[in-house]
């Protein structure tokens, strides 16, 4: 059976879509479609928590359908602009799960990662497949991908 780790831009994959479409990823679709037939090694939802309960149950949902969720605070700067992403520790975790996953799945349309995904097949030969929406992703994340998956009407709510 395939081993695979998943790994979601929770902040991307939700500004993405609502971008393009209006509407929300439908995570539990996506889980059924990449896990099925697959042994999962990993599987983490990467977020910004703003203490806000809404996010809560959000983050709840997705613990239940199998993410490990992890948080970051939202960092709100003096000249107000705002930091939070998880640029770093997704890539410390896709380089950590790589070596025991014979796929790695990436929901995402940040270009930052294409270096990651190249480092990914190139080392371990695992294969990197990417979801992200069509006019929103990066084309070097795309190309770097084995596989690119548009997000589209099907994994949508």
């Amino acid at each position: 059976m395939q081993t695979v780790s998943i790994f979601v831009d929770v902040q991307n994959i939700y500004y993405t879509t609502r971008s393009a479409y209006q509407r929300n990823f439908d995570y539990n679709r996506f889980w059924a479609e990449v896990t099925h037939n697959r042994q999962v090694v990993n599987a983490y939802a990467y977020a910004i928590d703003r203490g806000d309960e809404k996010q809560r149950q959000f983050q709840n949902i997705l613990r239940a359908i199998g993410f490990e969720v992890k948080l970051k605070p939202f960092i709100q700067r003096s000249d107000g602009t705002a930091k939070g992403d998880w640029d770093v520790g997704i890539t410390i975790d896709v380089l950590e799960s790589a070596k025991d996953s014979d796929l790695i799945i990436l929901a995402s349309g940040d270009g930052d990662f294409d270096i990651l995904l190249n480092t990914v097949r190139d080392k371990y030969q695992s294969e990197a497949h990417v979801y992200g929406v069509p006019s929103l992703t990066a084309a070097s994340l795309m190309n770097a991908a084995t596989q690119f998956t548009p997000i589209e009407s099907s994994l949508l709510l």
